[in-house]
């Protein structure tokens, strides 16, 4: 680390927990985040401050009016703008040394394989390998998506969902043999009826809280340290300010990762 980046991230290597060591990993290392709205814009934000030197941001949606209540990584200024291009402003504003790849698309299975399983035949080199995902999407489809391309390529995946007052969070690890999948906790087959911000709308600082603690989460995986939500279900209330910690297996028949 030069002169700069020791005074930018003394704080981080104050702590015993990470010190130089846990900093330079994550200076080497490289997030994929499914989605630039309230979540993404929480945790992108939080793993550039913190030094994730390469972020790679999916969505395929624009800025709009009704966003800006909750997504903080857009502005007024950006309405109609990409939400890929605007959060990525807002990154390099935060700190000018992370680099940016943005896709403005849905998060499909074809672009999962390129971006988690890269070739000499792409143009993400320089953005892999990703190291950790995140999924910060809002409906059920890209959820069970991203999830079976981590399984598939065993990248740990940090997955969190917010609505009206609740929200929840957990981590998934594909390499580790116990650790369950997304498909453990909700099984593919069961879809769920769509709910979203549009019609049952959502408190402003959920999206914070949960993006934030998903940001927490990478953070803890890339550098090593703490325990990781493998097979917990963490449900945030914010009506009472209450977690409830649900516990959870891996699923022997699941149609994902099961044996």
């Amino acid at each position: 680390m030069n002169d700069d980046e020791l005074l930018r991230y003394s704080r981080h290597i104050l702590l015993h927990e990470l010190g130089i060591e846990g900093q330079e990993k994550l200076l080497s290392s490289c997030a994929l985040i499914i989605g630039a709205g309230g979540l993404g814009c929480a945790a992108a934000l939080y793993l550039a401050a913190s030094g994730v030197s390469r972020l790679i941001l999916v969505d395929d949606d624009l800025v709009d009016l009704t966003n800006l209540q909750r997504q903080i990584g857009h502005t007024t200024e950006r309405i109609n703008q990409s939400k890929v291009s605007s959060l990525a402003f807002s990154i390099k504003g935060v700190n000018p040394h992370v680099q940016v790849h943005t896709y403005q698309t849905r998060a499909n299975q074809e672009l999962l394989n390129t971006l988690l399983s890269p070739n000499s035949d792409t143009d993400t080199d320089t953005f892999s390998p990703v190291h950790i995902v995140l999924d910060c999407s809002d409906n059920f489809a890209t959820r069970q998506a991203v999830n079976a391309a981590c399984v598939r390529t065993k990248t740990p995946l940090i997955s969190a969902s917010a609505l009206g007052m609740d929200g929840q969070l957990s981590s998934f690890f594909p390499a580790l043999e116990t650790s369950p999948c997304y498909a453990c906790l909700f099984a593919p087959s069961q879809v769920p009826q769509e709910q979203n911000c549009a019609t049952f709308g959502v408190f402003a600082p959920l999206v914070g809280v949960l993006g934030a603690a998903q940001a927490l989460e990478a953070l803890k995986v890339l550098t090593g340290v703490g325990a990781p939500l493998i097979g917990r279900l963490m449900l945030f209330n914010a009506s009472q300010f209450k977690w409830t910690e649900i516990n959870f297996k891996r699923d022997p028949l699941c149609l994902v990762c099961g044996t």
